[in-house]
């Protein structure tokens, strides 16, 4: 045998197509009355949309003897006085008229335990709540126009089917035959006594533009949500199979006899997309009276307890479903139309949630800790839901919003994903011991008010001739009159006809016979019989003729009908084509409105950057001008100095050019002088020769009109002492001259510091017009020209040396003052022990201890500082020291 391919996963159908407009969550408020009137409130209805929590004495001691008071803004308040037909017009109403035209809608009441919630949905005797007046109104719009009982047929996966009469007639008996499906009441007279007057009749209320062209048929389911899980309060016999056993320490007792697992209801998802309830059995209803008795039936089977905040504490979530099926009429207004994609399913939840409590309030133990804690995991998960959709809704996030963590969330997703409108009655008890539970109420209804849930869109055209079914009575009425007026007849009176018909017909004779040789008798009646054979013959032939001349008038509105037909299809068609078109329009609209928002955010974003940009620049403009400025008044200083210092450099050659003459005169000099010299003691050796020569005798010290000067590489270094030697006064001398050029008519700047000590040495320099300063200032240096540092530190021999650092003082552009150096000079002292020098013998001349030195010697000798000639000196040939303390100057 081949094995079939296996077939790929069939692609789900597209979701409907939601409206681009979102209306927000309608919350509304309602105030219980406080049980006795000596009770502390903590609430106060401060307008019809407004009300303010004050916080107890406790919580004014708790929180340091400060005072809170928290508003809170509603849809709609109601207060202590309001009416459960009030509050039915405002929070109700509008959801069962949008059943009615194919929207769906959720109603859940919520608040803390003993907050009237059951009361607001259900009601007592004589004040119906919601639940009991939406059903009323329901069957009061729609109960000329409802189907027969099972027409509509469920399909087992949250789908309807449509059967024709005879199967619907079928149906009918069987279901009236089997004894499994107890016979629901009809009439009010057979309700349950604590239902019977729930609403008044003239309290009953009529939806507007109901479709008269359509048939309706209204189905409910009832389940309720207990520990998480979901089980159908309509089944029989389920009352067991959903109270597990435990164990001593609090958990199921699994794989034996003492545990009976819970017959929980698996929620699935049908091929639009819509969560719905498995198995789940769905009676339909004809009346208010029967569906209410229905719900009636399921709310006994609810779990309620007797807890010390409420004596029938719901244990439980409860779930009314009303599944409202419609279908068009045919084109004749007949009958359905027998076409399944024609029929349109809309459905009212209405949720009674089970109240938040806290344990310790309650007094609760074993199963009723379980079943709290249950409860509030559920209501914190719904609170969880809604607050992720308002974050990915205002922040414009997409965070997952976790539906499946609980099966309240789960069954009722589509509805916050826009399949319908949802509206919540926040029930709030004013007494003192619930405004903990109370704030924390408020705030989950404020939170959900800013939920925003997509409009439904509205039902499709079926594309039929409206008033069909008006136009069908109408015709029935009219043909009902016409064969009233010929004598025909009609379905009301079909025996009288009959009866007429046979009147008509000729009596027959009487056909008695009491003698075989009658003659008259048979002739008789075989005459009135062949009467009545040509009256029946006439009758036939007018029949015939009327019943042809009919056929011809039915064929011809057949094919006005076809045309009709044919027209209307065409039109379908061309509306299905303009649907289509619609629906591409719209897609690309939403596509462009996605593009221009996305544009539109992008140049926002562009214009900021460009704003940031435009003032960078703009700020970077006017430091660049800034900086031009700056650049400019530099390039002006620099050309300023380039002048100023092209003017000092000329200066500065010219100096220099004077300074280069005057080296190289005096250098002349210098040589002239060394030139001298030598002829000098060439002149003084020869004389030295001749006088030996001549005599035997020792010659005697030659008359020197001038001192000898013996050449700068000849003479040994002279020795500075303390004190200087005299110099004989017989022998001339040149005028003073001063080593340092600091003699000059420039004034200086004598800097020593306070480290430095006075030796009272030839090391200590004196400098005429000199401003002495321990530390340079601007003040000094702007009176003089010339600047000189004298410092003194410790040489390699292990004397005192003194440093004589000289430079020049020059302006700044700054208008200050600024020091280049130019020149070091040296001091430094030698010890006054030093061998005397002798002369040197002549060539040819004997070497004897008895010789004596010379004038040379003696000169030499005398002289207690050797004479350096420096170039731009003004001493001369002839000229020499006298015998006074030789001076430095820079």
């Amino acid at each position: 045998m081949n094995r079939q391919p296996k077939g790929k996963t069939p692609r789900r159908p597209p979701k409907k197509p939601s409206s681009n407009q979102k209306d927000p969550v309608g919350v509304y408020c309602r105030v219980r009355p406080l049980g006795t009137e000596d009770e502390e409130c903590c609430i106060e209805v401060i307008s019809s949309t407004t009300i303010q929590l004050h916080a107890p004495e406790g919580f004014k001691t708790n929180r340091n003897g400060e005072y809170k008071e928290t508003q809170y803004s509603f849809k709609k308040v109601f207060g202590v006085s309001v009416s459960q037909i009030e509050l039915f017009e405002h929070v109700a109403k509008p959801l069962v008229d949008d059943l009615i035209h194919g929207k769906n809608g959720l109603l859940f009441t919520y608040g803390v335990t003993g907050s009237g919630k059951t009361f607001t949905m259900t009601g007592s005797p004589g004040q119906g709540g919601l639940l009991p007046r939406s059903l009323d109104m329901i069957f009061n719009s729609i109960g000329p126009y409802q189907a027969k009982r099972y027409v509509f047929k469920t399909d087992d996966k949250n789908g309807l089917e449509v059967q024709n009469e005879v199967d619907a007639l079928l149906e009918r008996q069987r279901r009236e035959n089997n004894l499994s499906v107890p016979k629901t009441p009809a009439s009010r007279q057979k309700l349950d006594p604590e239902i019977a007057d729930m609403i008044k009749s003239e309290e009953a209320y009529k939806a507007d533009g109901v479709d008269e062209d359509s048939c309706y048929s209204v189905f409910v389911s009832y389940i309720e949500i207990y520990n998480n899980y979901i089980y159908d309060l309509l089944e029989e016999n389920q009352e067991d199979a959903i109270k597990p056993k435990w164990n001593g320490g609090g958990t199921p007792v699994r794989q034996n006899t003492e545990f009976i697992p819970p017959q929980s209801k698996i929620l699935r998802e049908d091929q639009n997309h819509n969560m719905y309830v498995a198995g789940c059995m769905e009676v339909e209803v004809k009346s208010a009276e029967e569906a209410f008795q229905v719900f009636w039936k399921g709310q006994k089977k609810r779990k309620v307890a007797n807890t010390r905040l409420n004596r029938e504490s719901s244990r439980s979530h409860s779930v009314l479903i009303v599944k409202l099926a419609q279908a068009p009429l045919d084109a004749d207004g007949d009958n359905i139309l027998q076409d399944k994609n024609q029929v349109t399913v809309s459905q009212l939840c209405l949720v009674d949630l089970a109240g938040s409590e806290r344990t310790g309030r309650t007094g609760a133990e074993g199963t009723r800790i379980r079943e709290a804690g249950n409860i509030n995991q559920s209501l914190l998960n719904l609170r969880t839901c809604i607050e992720i959709l308002r974050e990915n809704q205002m922040c414009g996030t997409n965070r997952m919003v976790p539906y499946r963590d609980s099966k309240v969330t789960h069954l009722f997703k589509n509805y916050f994903d826009g399949e319908g409108k949802v509206r919540m009655v926040v029930c709030v008890n004013p007494k003192a011991d619930d405004y903990e539970e109370t704030l924390l109420v408020m705030r989950f209804a404020e939170m959900t008010q800013e939920v925003e849930v997509a409009r439904p869109v509205d039902r499709p055209i079926c594309g039929f001739t409206p008033g069909r079914r008006h136009r069908n009575q109408a015709f029935k009425d009219e043909l009902t009159r016409k064969l009233e007026e010929r004598g025909g007849p009609t379905e009301r009176d079909l025996p009288s006809v009959i009866n007429h018909l046979v009147h008509s017909l000729p009596p027959l004779p009487s056909s008695e016979l009491t003698d075989p040789h009658d003659d008259i008798t048979l002739p008789r009646l075989i005459e009135a019989l062949q009467n009545r054979h040509r009256i029946r013959q006439m009758m036939i032939d007018e029949y015939n003729k009327a019943a042809n001349m009919m056929k011809s008038m039915l064929q011809e509105l057949d094919n006005n009908f076809l045309s009709k037909d044919n027209f209307i299809h065409e039109q379908n068609g061309k509306m299905l084509e303009m649907d289509k078109v619609i629906q591409n329009n719209k897609a690309e609209l939403e596509r462009l409105e996605k593009k221009t928002k996305m544009q539109e955010h992008k140049i926002d974003i562009l214009q900021k950057t460009t704003k940031i940009y435009e003032d960078d620049k703009r700020s970077l403009m006017q430091e660049l001008e800034t900086r031009e400025q700056r650049l400019q008044r530099e390039l002006s200083d620099k050309r300023r100095m380039e002048q100023r210092m092209h003017g000092v450099v000329t200066d500065t050659q010219h100096k220099w050019e004077k300074e280069c003459d005057r080296r190289v005169n005096a250098m002349q000099l210098e040589m002239q002088n060394k030139l001298w010299v030598k002829d000098e003691k060439l002149k003084q050796l020869k004389a030295i020769v001749t006088e030996s020569k001549t005599t035997g005798r020792p010659d005697p010290p030659p008359r020197q009109t001038q001192p000898q000067r013996p050449s700068r590489e000849e003479r040994p270094p002279a020795k500075r002492s303390a004190s200087p030697s005299p110099v004989p006064t017989t022998t001339p001398v040149r005028p003073l001259h001063r080593r340092s050029r600091s003699a000059g008519g420039e004034k200086w700047v004598d800097h020593k510091p306070s480290s430095s000590m006075d030796l009272g040495t030839v090391l200590q320099p004196v400098i005429p017009n000199a401003i002495q300063v321990s530390a340079p200032n601007e003040k000094a240096l702007s009176k003089c020209d010339r600047y000189v540092l004298t410092h003194q530190e410790v040489a390699s021999d292990g004397e005192i040396q003194t440093k004589l650092i000289k430079g020049e003082v020059i302006k700044t552009r700054g208008g200050g003052q600024a020091v280049q150096f130019t020149d070091i000079e040296t001091l430094k002292q030698e010890l006054a022990t030093v061998p005397r020098r002798k002369r040197k013998s002549s060539e040819g001349a004997p070497a004897s201890g008895d010789h004596t030195d010379g004038a040379w010697t003696d000169v030499e000798t005398r002289c207690s500082v050797a004479m350096e000639m420096r170039a731009g000196s003004n001493m001369g040939p002839g000229y020499e020291h006298h015998g006074i303390t030789k001076r430095r100057k820079p």
